[in-house]
């Protein structure tokens, strides 16, 4: 009986990974317009934490010669920034709710059930897009003052709740779900919000979570509808801190401080929901 003994296998190298100068370069231009782009926010940051004096220095100094945290206590506290930003906190949170609930319903009708007229109606829905609220800032105006709404947070919240980008960015990615699998639930006795609770929705956190980044991204920006409809006691901080900017003697520092905790939730928001963000607009058709 022989025994044969394998030989070891050697492993060489025939090619080695090679560096070509045109990519050096495209990182080395990448690399600096992404620090041209980060400067003004880097900028804000550092001089949220300087004295007023400082900021008035010429020429400028990038890091504080001196550092305030306090200014941030200051803005908070002393302007009555903290009310404001928690009345957006709260428009944030229940109009992205709402937003997602209605949106999702509206697109499950729109890609699962066959109605004369469904084309139809999803087109003029698109049509709104292009609609700015400018143009309808009147009417909408008298419709939210005769239901009682305005000077209240629930006027900032309801206008908007129904959006044709989120219906257009959920329909096209239910119409991506198989038919088979809301067959094989209806074959099972399910009923119809059963399927769009269980079945559907789980499918899509993908796009909820694009709609969701929107939603966010919509109402913590939104400067001119809370303008017209809240008081001084339901302001948001976009239009709080406009008009804490345009006193007669405005303390900058406060307002980079204010302006850096206006950044934070939507920074927080899109860290968390970045990697379904990607997915769900590649699955959507808007990439």
């Amino acid at each position: 009986m022989t025994t044969t003994s394998a030989k070891p296998t050697t492993w060489t190298s025939t090619s080695r990974t090679r560096v070509r100068p045109r990519d050096v370069v495209r990182t080395v231009n990448l690399t600096a317009l992404a620090l041209l782009v980060l400067i003004p926010l880097l900028w804000t940051v550092l001089g949220s934490f300087k004295s007023p004096s400082e900021l008035a220095q010429r020429p400028p100094t990038m890091l504080p010669q001196q550092w305030h945290p306090e200014n941030y206590v200051e803005a908070l506290t002393g302007f009555d920034m903290l009310r404001y930003l928690t009345n957006s906190v709260i428009v944030v949170v229940v109009a992205t709710v709402l937003t997602l609930a209605v949106n999702s319903m509206a697109a499950y009708a729109l890609s699962r059930y066959n109605f004369r007229g469904r084309d139809l109606l999803f087109l003029v829905t698109l049509a709104t897009i292009m609609v700015p609220l400018q143009v309808i800032l009147i009417p909408v105006y008298q419709v939210t003052a005769s239901l009682g709404l305005t000077n209240s947070l629930w006027g900032v919240i309801l206008p908007a709740i129904a959006t044709p980008t989120g219906v257009f960015l959920l329909r096209q990615y239910m119409l991506t779900i198989p038919d088979e699998l809301i067959d094989s639930a209806r074959v099972d006795g399910a009923r119809e919000f059963g399927i769009f609770w269980r079945v559907v929705l789980p499918l899509c956190k993908p796009a909820l979570a694009v709609l969701a980044i929107f939603s966010v991204l919509w109402r913590w920006n939104d400067f001119l509808w809370p303008l017209v409809v809240t008081n001084e006691r339901t302001r948001t901080l976009p239009v709080a801190l406009q008009r804490f900017a345009s006193q007669e003697v405005v303390p900058f520092n406060l307002v980079l401080a204010i302006s850096v905790v206006s950044m934070i939730p939507v920074l927080i928001c899109f860290l968390v929901f970045q990697k379904l963000f990607v997915q769900g607009i590649a699955a959507s058709g808007m990439k």
